[in-house]
């Protein structure tokens, strides 16, 4: 089907990503949802205590986010638009944030 990486949450069925990445060759990435009693910990220790050789890359609590971004790097390693367009997000959030240093410089915090 031509994909390149999986992103699979991990919540009520915490051991999703694990059983995916023992099931492909693909890269697998674990995202652990927030649930009603361990806030989520439950499902991080889930996914990064998967045995040798099956390896999960996992982002934080709730940050798919990021799953997608690194995703995007992983394929970018192979694919140069994929790379050129996460260099240009880095560029855009860098931007952003000189934007806002220099906003709260000049309004200061409490107005911030």
């Amino acid at each position: 089907r031509g994909l390149k990486v999986i992103i699979a949450g991990a919540g009520g069925a915490a051991h999703l990503p694990g059983m995916v990445a023992a099931l492909t060759p693909l890269p697998v990435v674990g995202v652990p949802v927030k649930g009603r009693i361990l806030d989520g910990v439950d499902s991080l220790h889930s996914i990064v205590q998967m045995p040798r050789g099956v390896p999960v890359a996992t982002v934080a609590i709730n940050n798919a986010d990021n799953a997608a971004l690194l995703a995007v790097r992983i394929i970018g390693a192979s694919c140069p638009t994929y790379l050129e367009a996460m260099a240009q997000y880095m560029t855009d959030m860098r931007v952003g944030v000189e934007k806002k240093i220099e906003r709260l410089e000049t309004t200061g915090w409490k107005e911030y």
